[in-house]
């Protein structure tokens, strides 16, 4: 069945990038039409960062109140309850799709439920795209965007079986109701460690084990050495170096084989191997891109390792019309870049079409912030203080302490730092990581001085309100010159 309507935007995959610049694309004047094979919202809003999110507030309710409700006059018994804790993210998340689904009729864009996939045609006659499902039809448009993102990453060895073995869509399933007694995390970057937060909170013993040397290895090693603190705390193992041969379901649990990653893989002994075993295990190794089955084939759309190739400034394909934003081309796996994106290539698609309110646009990754939702929390943007000295740069640093914060200290949250870089030259911003309380927000404003190439000095100068959290940029900054008024420093120099 084929659909009379010629549409200037389709957009294959519903997740943050795909359905946001569907939105965007209305608000110029387009017809639009998305298409998404599972749920509105994506692997981000449906088994991703908002539902993970959602755990991980109840969690971190929990921590606050074993850690700082008698300080603050509070007597309670607090009984934990998974399973409502699960029903609460629940809910979140359908409100959250069914927002999408509102804004998505309020903009009069088409939603097809279906698996989009790419027929034929091109720039100048438009393109033929199927959709397959339960009421399979074709619809046409004038230009495309690919927004199917990414999946777990499935290692044969790892034996995932949904059931003991799980990817981090199992373990928020709408239905994953169980607080394992122990359980292992293979991989400790940003996803493991936030899944080990949320777990050792609501019980469970939980062991990491890492391949890398350091855990969240992005991350300045200051950063994770006050993580590494916490984790302890909680009980959380962290083991590091640590090569994962294969991971069995023994019926009852999982048994991990392991050997450190100081042994070559072809000169592996039994004496070498070690064993760990839980209840369940959670694969936390990263993500594959989601390309399979879309049609590239029959376009001149080029691929590197399940990645398709885009023109990095303008986000167009090798087949000219065809855009790909997001996790599928393989770049930033972040949703705030699958939004910029989206938003460059829907300029850059209805500019080539021509007859819309809108300009082609670049891409711009110079400054991109990051968060990770651990207790406390992370958030870090532009460089890493390696990276800066390797790069050439003479760096200046500052560092502030939540604990000589008076909101932290009202707040009861004293634990963290904020670390900003600047360019001893230039007393430009070169980069800032933080954790503690609301570090991810916090982060936001050192990302938006840095877009506008705004100096330490000009942040400084800038008026912050007290008491706040937001102190904590003012004074990170000031000490960048050895200025912070609530700290001990030597004055470095202000050279404007």
């Amino acid at each position: 069945m084929s659909n009379s309507k010629i549409y200037d935007l389709v957009i294959i995959g519903s997740g943050p990038g795909g359905y946001q610049s569907a939105i965007r694309a209305a608000q110029y004047g387009a017809k639009v039409a998305l298409i998404e094979k599972d749920k509105l919202g994506g692997t981000c809003l449906n088994v991703g960062c908002i539902p993970a999110k959602s755990l991980f507030a109840s969690a971190d309710l929990i921590q606050r109140l074993r850690e700082t409700a008698d300080d603050h006059g509070i007597i309670c018994d607090l009984k934990l309850d998974f399973a409502k804790a699960v029903d609460r993210k629940n809910k979140v998340v359908k409100e959250l799709t069914d927002g999408i689904a509102f804004l998505e009729k309020e903009w009069n864009n088409d939603v097809f439920m279906g698996h989009g996939k790419l027929l034929n045609g091109n720039a100048n006659d438009g393109f033929t795209i199927a959709i397959e499902g339960e009421n399979s039809k074709s619809i046409k448009a004038k230009r495309v965007i690919i927004a199917t993102g990414s999946i777990p990453v499935l290692i044969p060895s790892f034996n995932i079986d949904h059931d003991r073995i799980l990817t981090s869509d199992d373990i928020l399933a709408p239905d994953f109701k169980i607080v394992p007694k122990h359980l292992l995390i293979i991989g400790a970057g940003i996803a493991g460690c936030e899944f080990a937060n949320i777990f050792a909170n609501f019980g469970s013993k939980v062991t990491l084990l890492e391949y890398l040397p350091s855990p969240i290895a992005t991350e300045e090693p200051m950063v994770v050495k006050e993580l590494e603190k916490k984790f302890k705390e909680l009980g959380i193992e962290i083991l590091v170096s640590q090569n994962v041969l294969s991971i069995e379901n023994t019926g009852s649990g999982v048994k991990a084989t392991v050997c450190s990653t100081d042994v070559p893989s072809d000169q592996i002994k039994t004496a070498d191997k070690i064993y760990y075993e839980a209840d369940y295990c959670l694969i936390s190794i990263g993500r594959a891109k989601e390309s399979s089955n879309l049609g590239l084939e029959n376009f001149n759309i080029q691929t590197q390792r399940g990645a398709i190739k885009v023109n990095p400034k303008t986000l167009e394909t090798s087949e000219k019309g065809i855009y790909a934003i997001g996790d599928v081309t393989g770049g930033i796996m972040l949703a705030h870049v699958a939004r910029h994106e989206g938003i460059i290539a829907v300029s850059n698609a209805l500019a080539s079409i021509g007859n819309f309110p809108v300009k082609e646009r670049s891409t711009d990754y110079r400054v991109i912030p990051a968060s990770i939702f651990t207790s406390p929390s992370i958030g870090s943007v532009g460089l890493r203080r390696k990276q800066a000295k390797d790069m050439g740069y003479d760096v200046l640093f500052g560092r502030f302490p939540y604990s000589a914060l008076g909101k932290a200290k009202c707040l009861g949250e004293e634990r963290g730092f904020i670390f900003i870089l600047a360019d001893k030259k230039t007393s430009k911003i070169l980069g800032a990581s933080c954790i503690g309380a609301a570090a991810p927000d916090l982060i936001a404003e050192v990302a938006l001085a840095m877009k506008n190439d705004l100096t330490v000095h000009q942040v400084v100068e800038t008026i912050h309100s007290h008491p706040t959290l937001s102190e904590m940029v003012l004074e990170g900054m000031e000490d960048v010159f050895g200025m912070a008024i609530h700290k001990k420093s030597r004055p470095i120099g202000l050279d404007d």
